[in-house]
């Protein structure tokens, strides 16, 4: 409740914004894939917390590296009661032409953590290190086929090109195979289809821990903990590369701003829980909260930043 003063100098109270029909959380990949796993970690905190009177449900929506979900909230403007996850390639798909909006044509909600991108390679694979996968990048880019997700012009696409410039190698010479899922792409690799995949540091762990995979590096500012302390920064082998891929909350553009407060407030909450930060360790994830207003700040950075990135890189996707 609120208190509010009328023209005739009462004060009445009136009753906050909430929702009034069941809650849907749009994430743009499949179970188990990048966007999903964030939803469904969220929806665990809140159904715990009881901080709802309406259910959430997931709709996993894959397709465009996360388009489809985006696709999906900007053909309902002004409806509180669809949320999106949402990434990089939000901003990258208007960028490369695969989209004609971006994160300024929505509502941003919060930012919630950024993840680092692994490299990493069947167990019996002759690329050893990340010396070698960088010497090969440098000398012979074509004769690696690197699978991905969920997009060219992602981070991960962004940090394989980065690491091929910085060795000798040319990154339009780059052999990639594009999936909607990470899960995906290091089924491909096991599959003899790629050697190398690029992911979120997470979607690697089951074939890691069975000792199916090894991970060569990673693109965080220092060694990850767990199954990946052995595997080295990519600083550590010469090449400048510290890129994550962040994920955020976002809701249709025209909701009020009551209705993004609220929506606020409840991600605040749910990510002050201890449950969600076992997930943030469990998963890799490193912490980012950010509300609505540093959101939009920190997207328009983004945005400028990875123009910089795909233009000096030479990525494209059209």
């Amino acid at each position: 409740m609120r208190a509010e003063t009328t023209a005739y100098g009462e004060t009445i109270m009136t009753k906050l914004w909430c929702p009034e029909r069941e809650i849907e959380l749009i994430a743009g990949t499949p179970p188990g894939g990048g966007q999903d796993r964030p939803a469904r970690a969220l929806i665990g905190i809140l159904d715990r917390l009881r901080v709802l009177d309406r259910p959430v449900q997931v709709l996993n929506m894959p397709g465009k590296g996360g388009g489809a979900a985006w696709d999906y909230i900007h053909a309902h403007p002004g409806d509180p009661h669809r949320l999106a996850i949402n990434s990089p390639p939000l901003v990258t798909n208007r960028i490369v032409g695969v989209s004609d909006y971006d994160h300024a044509d929505l509502t941003p909600i919060a930012m919630l953590y950024t993840e680092y991108v692994a490299f990493v390679v069947p167990a019996d694979s002759p690329l050893q290190s990340a010396t070698a996968l960088r010497d090969r990048l440098g000398t012979d880019p074509a004769s690696i086929t690197v699978s991905l997700a969920t997009a060219l012009g992602t981070s991960n696409h962004i940090a394989l090109a980065a690491i091929a410039r910085q060795a000798g190698g040319d990154p339009r010479a780059l052999r990639i195979r594009v999936f909607d899922s990470a899960r995906y792409a290091v089924a491909d690799v096991l599959d003899g289809n790629a050697q190398v995949a690029a992911v979120t540091a997470v979607s690697a762990v089951p074939e890691l821990a069975e000792g199916r995979l090894r991970a060569l590096a990673v693109t965080a500012p220092e060694r990850l903990a767990g199954i990946f302390a052995e595997a080295p920064t990519w600083a550590e082998v010469g090449i400048d590369c510290v890129i994550g891929t962040w994920r955020g909350v976002i809701a249709p553009a025209g909701i009020t701003a009551e209705q993004c407060a609220f929506w606020e407030s409840i991600l605040r909450q749910a990510t002050r829980d201890p449950g969600w930060h076992a997930e943030l360790a469990r998963q890799y994830w490193i912490d980012l909260f950010l509300g609505a207003t540093d959101t939009r700040a920190f997207l328009d950075e983004e945005r400028a930043r990875l123009e910089d990135a795909l233009e000096r890189l030479r990525v494209d996707n059209v």
